[in-house]
């Protein structure tokens, strides 16, 4: 048998990502097949618009092997607010 030629590596991802944004700590979910591209992507102010003019760092992320597993993980991550607020308070303790 052949092996994959994308090994088990995860092709698809969801990520995390915060700022701080007039005083508060924000977050934002996506999907992508390359965080490290999309986040250099909201950082230049052409990823989402809602992401545009701020400094965003990648607070988590999860690898999925497919797409849809990804878009399916990041509508549940935009629903769970105590995930994101756990997420957030972490980014910011000291250490």
């Amino acid at each position: 048998m052949a092996p994959d030629s994308q090994g088990d590596q995860p092709a698809n991802f969801v990520y995390v990502l915060g700022c701080w944004h007039k005083g508060r700590f924000t977050t934002y979910v996506g999907w992508t097949n390359d965080v490290t591209r999309r986040l250099a992507q909201h950082n230049a102010g052409t990823g989402a618009r809602s992401t545009r003019g701020r400094n965003w760092v990648l607070l988590h992320s999860e690898g999925f092997a497919t797409r849809q597993e990804a878009m399916s993980r990041e509508w549940h991550l935009k629903r769970d607010r105590a995930f994101r607020k756990r997420l957030a308070l972490a980014a910011q303790a000291p250490g």
